[in-house]
């Protein structure tokens, strides 16, 4: 890899992976438009590493608590402080823990031009949808709920909802932001919460790229490593920072309209 295409696929995985845009989507498309060969998975395993530094940092006031609650609700075997909040992180991460494990071997089928293109305009529409009647909700004074209000019914189908992250295209921020608000949370509970979720899920998967990468005779080059992990680390970090505090006044639909127009221009390029 040279040096433009390590800056430009670490800066794609660091913006993509928290806006509903598709990191999957950008990482696909990005290579095929300049001609790239697949920048293997010791530089993937770099850049999801550098977004779970970004997200643990930009949440350390609230993981910690979080950590701190759930471990005392074990030992008290009573709920106490955020415990509940805590407890709902992990029942929602296991829906796409155990669909992922199940269909680990037939996930590259799903890595299709045309499959992308279908997902990235579907739940675009869906998106706005959801965005549309949390916005209906505002002007009829609706209080909506925040991440602290969540019962295990809503939390199990915003979980269900990111299992559905595991088709190329879909957007696991996108989808779980979507559920949320179909649930009746508002904008920014839903992307704390969503973002909140994403910690579980990829330090799953950087653990399971790791071993997958020690097992194989891949040359690492560690220059490359660093590089990607500490530029989608910062790029990432501004893009959950800027998303949240942007996101009453901007909504979805930048990036409702985006989706859509990627999704016809990825049908007008493979199909």
């Amino acid at each position: 890899m040279d040096l433009i295409q390590i800056i430009v696929l670490s800066l794609v995985q660091g913006l993509s992976e928290f806006l509903p845009i598709s990191s999957s989507a950008h990482l696909i498309l990005v290579p095929q438009l300049f001609g790239w060969s697949d920048q293997g998975l010791a530089f993937d395993v770099a850049t999801h590493f550098g977004t779970l530094i970004a997200v643990l940092w930009y949440f350390r006031k609230d993981v910690q608590p979080l950590f701190m609650d759930w471990l005392k609700s074990i030992s008290l075997r009573k709920n106490t402080g955020d415990s509940l909040l805590a407890w709902g992180i992990i029942i929602g991460t296991l829906p796409a823990g155990i669909f992922g494990f199940l269909i680990n071997g037939y996930s590259e089928q799903l890595r299709n031009p045309i499959i992308i293109a279908c997902t990235t305009i579907i739940f675009a529409l869906v998106l706005w949808y959801a965005d549309a009647s949390a916005q209906k909700r505002l002007t009829n004074k609706i209080k909506p709920r925040t991440e602290h209000q969540l019962s295990l019914k809503i939390i199990l189908f915003i979980g269900f909802a990111q299992a559905l992250a595991l088709i190329p295209g879909t957007s696991r921020s996108g989808i779980t932001i979507t559920a949320a608000l179909l649930m009746g949370m508002s904008r920014t509970a839903s992307a704390r919460f969503s973002f909140l979720l994403s910690i579980p899920l990829i330090m799953a998967a950087s653990f399971l790229k790791t071993i997958e990468l020690s097992q194989s005779a891949t040359h690492i080059p560690w220059s490359d490593i660093f590089l990607g992990t500490g530029l989608s680390a910062v790029s990432a970090y501004f893009c959950i920072h800027y998303f949240i505090k942007l996101l009453d006044s901007v909504g979805m639909m930048p990036f409702i309209i985006y989706r859509l127009f990627l999704g016809i221009f990825l049908f007008w390029m493979f199909f």
